[in-house]
C-alpha cells in the first residue's frame, strides 16, 4: 500500500508539471525515485520503532510516527540536493537549497498526515471488526440447549437410584461438556478431542434412548490432529438425534463418515427422518444450531460455505468442510 500510494503520488506532481517546460518521463523516473526511497526508509524506521509503540497510547504513536517521517524525509531530501547538485542541468536546483527543502517538506508533511490518518483509521476499524467477531464468537460458542440440558439431567436423575456408577458417569460426562462450551474461543480443538467430547455426549444419550440409538463411526481415513472450533460437530450428532432419531419409535442409524480432499477434511453426519421429524411445531430450532456452527466456522476459517445441508424424504444430512491449516 505504501508503494502504490507513493507512485501514485509521483504521477500526480509529474502531471501537475507543463509539459512544454519539463520531459515528463524524465519527472516521473526522478519523482519515483525520490518518493520511493522516501517512503520505503521512512517504513522501515517505523518498523524498527514498532516494538515501542506497543507501550504507548495510539496518539502518542501517531505524533511519533509522524514526526520520524518527517525527519526521514529531510534527511532524505538533504542527500538528494548533494547527489543533484553534481549535475548542474537539473531544474530542480535553480530553486536555491531552502526553497527545495521546503517544498519538499511541505509536500511530504500533507501527505504523511493523509497516509498516518488512513492507517490508523484502517487500524481501528480492523480492531472492532476483531473486536465484535470475537464477542460473537464467544456468545455463539458459550450456547447450550435448554432441552438437551434437561434431557441430560432428566436422565441423570433416573440412574441415581438404578445404577448409582452409571449417574456418576453421565455428570462427568456433561461436566465436560460444559467445559468445552466455556472454553477459551483463542484455543481451537483437535478433531481427536472434538470425537472425544462427542462419544461422550453420545454415552448419555445412549442411557435415555438405549437400543435405539446406534451410531457407525467412518473416520479412519481423517487425520486426528485437524484444528477446529470446539463443539462443532457435537451439535450436529444433537440434533440428528433430536429431530431423526428421538421421533422414531424404533430409533435409527446415525452414520459420521469423513475423508480426506486436497486441502480440506469433509465430515458428513446423516441420520434417518421420521414424518414426525418434519412438524415444526414440535422440533424447531434445528436452522439456529447450523446457523451458530455456520457463523463459528466462518469467524475461525475466514471461509463461506464450510457447512451444508442436504435433505430427501428419508434421510438428513449435514457436511461439515474443515480447512487444513499449516
Amino acid at each position: 500500500m505504501v508503494i502504490l500510494l507513493a507512485e501514485l503520488l509521483a504521477i500526480i506532481l509529474s502531471l501537475a508539471q507543463p509539459p512544454y517546460v519539463y520531459n515528463p518521463l524524465v519527472d516521473l523516473a526522478m519523482y519515483s525515485l525520490f518518493i520511493q526511497w522516501e517512503a520505503l526508509s521512512c517504513t522501515a524506521v517505523l518498523c524498527l520503532f514498532r516494538g515501542q509503540f506497543r507501550k504507548v497510547s495510539d496518539h502518542w504513536t501517531a505524533a511519533i510516527s509522524y514526526g520520524i517521517t518527517l525527519l526521514v524525509t529531510l534527511i532524505i531530501a538533504e542527500l538528494a540536493w548533494w547527489v543533484l547538485s553534481l549535475d548542474a542541468g537539473y531544474n530542480y536546483l535553480r530553486y536555491g537549497h531552502t526553497t527545495f527543502l521546503v517544498r519538499i517538506m511541505g509536500i511530504s508533511a500533507i501527505v504523511w498526515a493523509l497516509a498516518l490518518r488512513y492507517f490508523y483509521v484502517q487500524n481501528q476499524w480492523r480492531v472492532r471488526i476483531e473486536s465484535e467477531s470475537e464477542a460473537r464468537f464467544q456468545a455463539l460458542q458459550s450456547r447450550i440447549k435448554p432441552h438437551f440440558l434437561f434431557n441430560c439431567m432428566n436422565t441423570i436423575a433416573s440412574l441415581i437410584r438404578r445404577s448409582p456408577a452409571l449417574a456418576e458417569e453421565a455428570i462427568e460426562d456433561l461436566a465436560d461438556l460444559f467445559r468445552a462450551s466455556l472454553q477459551d474461543t483463542h484455543r481451537p480443538c483437535s478433531l481427536q478431542e472434538e470425537i472425544a467430547l462427542c462419544k461422550r455426549y453420545l454415552r448419555i444419550e445412549q442411557h435415555r434412548l438405549g437400543n435405539r440409538l446406534v451410531v457407525t463411526w467412518q473416520l479412519e481415513s481423517v487425520p486426528q490432529d485437524i484444528q477446529l472450533p470446539v463443539l462443532s460437530i457435537q451439535p450436529l450428532l444433537e440434533n440428528a438425534i433430536y429431530h431423526g432419531i428421538e421421533p422414531a419409535p424404533a430409533g435409527g442409524n446415525i452414520i459420521i463418515h469423513g475423508e480426506t480432499r486436497a486441502n480440506e477434511v469433509v465430515i458428513t453426519i446423516s441420520n434417518p427422518l421420521s414424518q414426525d421429524s418434519g412438524d415444526s411445531s414440535k422440533r424447531a430450532g434445528n436452522r439456529l444450531a447450523l446457523d451458530n456452527i455456520r457463523q463459528r466456522m466462518a469467524s475461525y476459517f475466514k471461509k463461506d460455505n464450510l457447512l451444508r445441508v442436504d435433505q430427501d424424504s428419508n434421510n438428513y444430512k449435514v457436511t461439515l468442510i474443515i480447512p487444513r491449516q499449516t
